[in-house]
């Protein structure tokens, strides 16, 4: 190996085949991304086997999202100091080994505990995989290669519902965690062999006080944001609000921006906000997240409680959206090498948002699948024009003595988006569907007689005052217990009929935030500068070229 030059990438001598580390590079992307999304449909069959109550299961999802968005920065850094192809594969077998804990998992605390662990590893791994890649691609293709790469994360967000109806009605729910064990393991040794070991260097250690301010704000933020609709966005425990823990959060993160830009040589250099590329990018990045699961979580309600699909069936539904995605990504990367991000991103946003008003506005409370088709055909084609430019803008004027640190806080910026976007929008769903609940029950109840009338209504109250449980057939509402039968299922139809004429008035608001958001992401991409990869054209970073042996 080269001897390392200051400021330079350090080099194998042996060649890079870049795909193929790409290749391991993207499915370990898929793996770890697939787990903020497949454990959803597996929660109610969890519940039932390790015997957990709502705030158990609760924590089985937010366990692993706020260990996976707040490590992020730290572990960014820590490539930069310890070389990324170790720390990915590190990350990997970590990964690995806590879903083999959570599958073999006795009790709903330690699925909790090695759930945090998994989303630890996911931490440690996926932001090398951003600098692996802007080190062994040369600009001509790493547009390309950032599209392949987030095709697959857009797939693995979308797949989550289909591939885990497959494995729960199959062979039960621990195989959501039990495949990505042999995967894993044969990634991590694929990598040895073809992902290179390139690093920056670094003389600098790291900074345990900016590590202290970074974690614990982050932390703090995605606990108040995934948790503030289960509380109501009031009191969790004595003097501790939601509103307390997010306020003491955005202080500690102030602290932190204070402190790193007192320090020669900070955890995040905040020099990388000035490079306008990665700014614009960084907010990019947050508002297509924001979009991305805040649509999602609509999109799986209205599918699975509004029609009646099995999860299965909305997976399958979902089929044009990822197909479009995967089709388009990668040819958006290209367009990218060649024209630049900036018109294809403006496009593409504005497709995005069109398809999500669609889906607002066009399927009924007896729609079935083919009413989806267009709308996400185009959601898909928008997600693929924009996501795939957005990292290659974000990280083309990144030194190479920065790409962890900017990696770092481009997927902390992806993950705090996507808590954002269910938080926020699910707010909005909830509140919406809250009223227009009640308004609808009041026009039924006197279908009833009149001893139920005033507990029909009342049912809705209720259900919304403990936080309506959508997942569950009718939101949880029940008919009152000692029912005649044939009353009982007169009750429960009056339920189902009543959140069929609920749900699409209170989903049109919420989606409607969604496009507003991309929308507003469209505008802001206008400040980019037009710009334009020549293929030729060497790496520059930190003002010194550095050759790479990209096939």
């Amino acid at each position: 190996m080269r001897a390392p030059t200051a400021g330079r990438t350090t080099l194998p001598d042996r060649p890079v085949r870049p795909w193929a580390a790409l290749l391991v590079l993207c499915v370990a992307n898929f793996l770890i991304l697939l787990d903020t999304s497949i454990v959803n449909t597996a929660l109610p069959d969890i519940m039932r086997s390790l015997g957990a109550g709502i705030d158990e299961a609760l924590w089985v999802l937010n366990g692993y999202l706020i260990a996976f968005a707040s490590l992020l920065i730290v572990f960014g850094r820590l490539g930069d100091l310890l070389g990324a192809r170790s720390l990915f594969v590190g990350g990997l077998v970590v990964f690995s080994l806590a879903s083999l804990w959570c599958g073999r998992a006795g009790s709903p605390l330690e699925l909790v505990v090695a759930r945090v662990v998994q989303g630890a590893g996911a931490a440690v791994l996926l932001p090398q995989a951003l600098a692996l890649i802007a080190a062994i691609f040369p600009p001509a293709r790493r547009g390309a290669a950032f599209g392949i790469f987030t095709a697959v994360a857009g797939v693995a967000a979308v797949a989550g519902p289909t591939l885990g109806g497959v494995l729960i009605t199959g062979p039960g729910w621990q195989w959501i965690f039990y495949l990505n064990v042999p995967v894993g393991f044969v990634g991590a040794i694929l990598a040895l062999r073809l992902v290179p070991d390139l690093r920056a260097r670094r003389t600098a250690g790291i900074d345990p006080v900016g590590v202290l301010l970074a974690t614990s704000g982050l932390v703090g933020l995605v606990y108040g944001l995934v948790e503030g609709q289960r509380y109501h966005w009031a009191v969790v425990r004595g003097p501790v609000s939601i509103p307390a823990i997010l306020s003491g959060s955005v202080a500690v993160l102030a602290l932190f921006v204070i402190w790193e830009a007192r320090r020669a040589d900070p955890l995040v250099p905040l020099s990388l906000l000035r490079v306008r590329g990665f700014a614009v990018g960084t907010l990019i990045t947050l508002g297509t997240s924001f979009a991305l699961f805040g649509f999602l979580l609509v999109f799986v309600i209205e599918t699975q409680t509004l029609l009646g699909m099995s999860a299965l069936g909305s997976g399958l539904t979902a089929l044009p959206w990822t197909v479009t995605l995967c089709a388009v990504a990668p040819v958006a990367g290209r367009l990218t090498d060649r024209m630049g991000g900036r018109a294809l991103l403006v496009a593409g946003l504005a497709t995005y948002a069109a398809g999500v008003l669609g889906v607002a506005l066009l399927p009924g409370r007896t729609s079935g699948w083919t009413a989806f088709v267009m709308p996400l055909i185009a959601i898909g084609a928008g997600m693929g024009a924009s996501i795939a430019p957005t990292t290659t803008v974000a990280m083309r004027d990144i030194s190479a003595v920065r790409v962890g640190a900017a990696s770092g806080v481009l997927n902390t910026a992806r993950q705090v988006g996507a808590v954002l976007g269910a938080a926020v929008v699910g707010a909005v769903l909830q509140n919406r569907l809250s009223s227009t609940l009640h308004d609808q029950a009041a026009r039924r109840a006197a279908q009833l007689p009149p001893p139920l009338r005033e507990p029909f209504v009342h049912a809705f109250t209720a259900a919304s005052d403990r936080g309506l449980q959508l997942g569950s057939p009718r939101g949880g509402v029940k008919a009152p217990a000692g029912l005649d039968p044939a009353l009982s299922a007169r009750f429960d139809a009056l339920v189902d009929e009543t959140f069929r004429h609920s749900f699409l008035p209170a989903a049109r608001p919420a989606l409607g935030l969604v496009a507003i958001v991309l929308l507003a992401v469209a505008v802001m991409t206008l400040r980019l500068r037009p710009t334009r990869t020549d293929a030729g054209a060497p790496v520059r970073d930190g003002g010194a070229a550095v050759r790479r042996s990209a096939g």
